[in-house]
C-alpha cells in the first residue's frame, strides 16, 4: 500500500458518504457509498473486502476521495450521479442499456409527437418503456396512431412547408394540426390519453370508441361506426396482450434476479391496476463477488434514475435486507412515498419468484449466446492462421479502407477487431491530403504509413501503439503492394499482411501470385468480410461528413453578410442545409442574431430576386 494513502487511511470519517478511489492518471475505478466510509473504505485494503476482484481494484489505487453526506439516502443519490458522471470501469454496469427502444411523448413541443427512440435524457420528454424489442414498439406505435391520430410527422413543429397536409390527413390517421384542424387544446387531450393507455389506463379509450361506435351506428353513420370498430378491436389486441388480471395487486414493479460469476440478470415485471403491461429484461456485468443488495442498488439507482416515474410500490427479491434507503431514492423521485419490501406470501410472493425463474432463463439464454458467439470467432481464428499459414492466432485484425468521389474528399479508415470482435474504441479516421485525383493505391499507401509511423514514433494511444497480428486492406494487389512498401519503409516488426478484394472476395497474400478463395460460408471469410465491410461504413461515413461540411461551405460562399458565426446560428437553427434553403423570408428573419436587413439580403440571394 502507498504511503501517501496510509494517512488519508487513518484521517477518514466515521459517518455516511461516498468514496471514489483513482489510479496513478487520476481516473476514476470505483464509487461506492458505505454507511461508515472509515471502516468500508479501509476493508479494502485489509486482505481484500471479500469481493472477487477487490484484489486488483486495491492494487490500482492510488488515491482515495470521500465525500460526507448527512444520510446514507444523501449518499445514495450522490453516488448515482458520480457513476454516470465517471462510469468507473469496476462498478456494475448495466449492459447495453441505450439500445432498449422507448415510446416517447414531446411534450416540450407545441403539438406532441409520439416516436419511437432508443434514447432517454431529453427535457420535456416523457419516455416509457424499455420494451423488450423495437417490433412491439412499433407495432404498439402503429396501433395508437390509427386510434388517437397524433402527428406523425417529425420535428418540432407540424406539417410541411407548402402547407398542405400530406397523406395521413386524408386517410384518418392525423387531425392535421398544420392546418389548424384541431386545435391546441383538443389535441392535448388527444396526447393525454395516449398518456394514459400507456400509463396503464386502457379502459377509458375502450369505452369511448364503444360510445362513438354505437352514436355513429344510432344515427346509421355506418362507415364511420366501422372505422371506430375497427379502433375498438385494435386497442382490445393491445390490451389483450398483457398478463392476467390481478386486481388485487394494484400497481407495482416486480424485480427479480439472478446471479452466475460476472454476470447478472433482471427482469422487471411492470403491473399497473393489476395487470401486468409488459416485461423488461437487463444484464448486468462486473458484479463478480457483489452481493444481491448491492447489484439491485446498483440496477435501481440506474433503471428508475432515468424512468419517467416510480410506481407506488417495488417488490425484491428476499436477498435484500435494506430497503430503505432505496425506499427513501424511489419516494423522492415519485414525488410520494414509495415502498420497498420483499414479500413472504400470497400473489406477490408468487410474482418474485416468476420474475427470479424468468432472470434465470434470461441469464442462461445470454450464456449460451456468448459461448456459441465466442466458439465461432474462435473457428474463424484458427481457420485464418491455418489459411493464411500465421505464426499465431490473429488476435489483433486491423483493416483499412479508401472513401472518395471522384478524387474529392479522399479519407481512409482503420477499424479494428480484437479476439474477433469489433474494439470500437480503437477506430480511427485518416484525412488524405497528400493526393489530388482519384489513387486509392496512393492514399492506401499514406494511410498505412501514418498508422504506422505513430506506432514507430512511441505513441501513447493504445489504438497506435497496439502491433497487429494481421493486416487487412481492402481491394487487390496494387492496395497490397502500397500496404506493404509503407511498412518496409519504416523497419517495422514482422506483421502478416493481405488483401480482400470485393467482387469475388478473393484474398490476397505476399509472395503468391493466385488469391486464396474461400468457401462463402468459412467462418474465416466472414470474419473477414465483416471486418472490411465494417471498415468501408467508418469510412463512408467519415467521407460524407467531409463532404457535407464542404457542400455548407460552398452553399455559404458568396452569400451577403454571413460570416462564420452568423453560418453557425443558421445551421443550429434550421438544422440542416435544406430546411434552411427551403425557409421563407419570415423564417430567416426569425433567425437569432441575423439582423432582418441580412435576411432579407439572404433569402433574395438564394431566390435571385435581387436585393432588397
Amino acid at each position: 500500500m502507498r504511503e501517501n494513502l496510509e494517512g488519508k487511511l487513518q484521517a477518514l470519517p466515521r459517518g455516511p458518504g461516498v468514496y471514489l478511489f483513482r489510479d496513478e492518471a487520476g481516473d476514476v475505478l470505483y464509487v461506492g457509498k458505505a454507511k461508515s466510509l472509515r471502516s468500508r473504505v479501509r476493508s479494502y485494503f485489509q486482505r481484500g473486502d471479500g469481493r472477487m476482484g477487490s484484489a486488483q481494484l486495491s492494487e490500482r489505487i492510488a488515491d482515495v476521495e470521500v465525500i460526507v453526506t448527512r444520510t446514507e439516502a444523501e449518499a445514495l443519490h450522490l453516488e448515482q450521479n458520480l457513476v454516470k458522471r465517471h462510469r468507473p470501469a469496476f462498478n456494475v454496469r448495466l449492459r447495453d442499456d441505450k439500445s432498449f427502444p422507448y415510446i416517447a411523448v414531446t411534450l416540450s413541443d407545441e403539438y406532441p409527437r409520439v416516436m419511437f427512440t432508443r434514447e432517454r435524457h431529453r427535457r420535456g420528454t416523457v419516455y416509457f418503456g424499455p420494451y423488450a424489442n423495437a417490433k412491439k414498439v412499433r407495432e404498439t406505435l402503429d396501433v395508437l396512431n390509427r386510434v388517437f391520430r397524433f402527428r406523425p410527422c417529425e420535428g418540432p413543429r407540424p406539417g410541411r412547408h407548402s402547407g398542405i397536409p400530406c397523406l395521413d390527413f386524408h386517410i384518418d390517421r392525423c387531425f392535421a394540426p398544420c392546418i389548424a384542424a384541431i386545435s391546441k387544446e383538443d389535441y392535448g387531450s388527444v396526447i393525454e390519453g395516449v398518456i394514459g393507455f400507456l400509463s396503464g389506463d386502457t379502459q377509458t379509450i375502450q369505452a369511448e370508441l364503444t360510445e362513438r361506435m354505437r352514436e355513429a351506428a344510432a344515427e346509421e353513420r355506418f362507415e364511420e361506426a366501422a372505422r371506430y370498430r375497427n379502433r375498438l378491436f385494435s386497442i382490445r389486441h393491445l390490451a389483450d396482450r398483457q398478463a392476467a388480471d390481478r386486481r388485487d395487486v394494484g400497481s407495482v414493479d416486480v424485480i427479480g434476479l439472478a446471479i452466475a460469476g460476472n454476470q447478472a440478470a433482471v427482469q422487471v415485471f411492470p403491473l399497473r391496476d393489476g395487470k401486468m403491461i409488459d416485461r423488461y429484461g437487463f444484464h448486468l456485468e462486473n458484479v463478480e463477488g457483489e452481493d444481491a443488495q448491492s447489484i439491485i442498488e446498483a440496477f435501481v439507482l440506474e433503471y428508475y434514475g432515468a424512468a419517467p416515474s416510480a410506481p407506488p410500490e417495488v417488490l425484491v427479491p428476499g436477498q435484500i435486507a435494506d430497503t430503505d434507503v432505496l425506499a427513501e431514492f424511489l419516494s423522492e423521485r415519485r414525488g410520494s412515498r414509495v415502498v420497498v419490501r420483499t414479500p413472504l406470501r400470497g400473489e406477490k410472493r408468487r410474482l418474485v419468484e416468476l420474475a427470479a425463474e424468468n432472470a434465470q432463463l434470461a441469464l442462461e439464454s445470454d450464456a449460451a449466446i456468448r459461448d456459441a458467439a465466442r466458439s465461432r470467432r474462435i473457428a474463424a481464428l484458427e481457420e485464418l492462421r491455418e489459411v493464411l499459414n500465421l505464426e499465431s492466432l490473429p488476435l489483433r485484425i486491423e483493416c483499412f479502407d479508401i472513401s472518395n468521389i471522384q478524387g474529392e474528399s479522399i479519407v481512409a479508415s482503420m477499424t479494428v477487431f480484437v479476439d474477433g470482435r469489433p474494439k470500437n474504441a480503437h477506430y480511427r479516421t485518416f484525412a488524405i491530403r497528400s493526393l489530388e485525383g482519384q489513387d486509392d493505391v496512393g492514399a492506401m499507401r499514406e494511410a498505412v504509413s501514418r498508422r504506422f509511423a505513430r506506432a514507430r514514433e512511441g505513441e501513447l494511444d493504445e489504438s497506435f501503439s497496439k502491433m497487429p497480428n494481421l493486416v487487412v486492406v481492402d481491394g487487390g494487389k496494387g492496395q497490397l503492394a502500397a500496404a506493404l512498401s509503407a511498412m518496409e519503409a519504416l523497419d517495422l516488426p514482422r506483421v502478416a499482411v493481405i488483401s480482400l478484394a470485393k467482387r469475388e472476395e478473393e484474398v490476397f497474400v505476399p509472395g503468391f501470385p493466385a488469391p486464396i478463395v474461400l468457401d462463402r460460408s468459412s467462418p474465416a471469410l466472414q470474419l473477414l468480410q465483416r471486418i472490411r465491410d465494417e471498415a468501408h461504413r467508418v469510412a463512408l461515413r467519415y467521407h460524407r461528413r467531409k463532404r457535407g461540411a464542404r457542400s455548407m461551405e460552398t452553399i455559404f460562399e458568396g452569400l451577403p453578410g454571413v460570416g462564420p458565426v452568423r453560418r453557425r446560428a443558421i445551421i443550429r437553427h434550421f438544422g440542416s442545409v435544406e430546411r434552411f434553403l427551403d425557409a421563407s423570408q419570415e423564417e430567416l428573419e426569425g433567425v437569432p442574431g441575423l439582423p432582418q436587413k441580412t435576411a432579407r439580403d439572404l433569402y433574395a440571394q438564394l431566390h435571385k430576386a435581387g436585393p432588397s
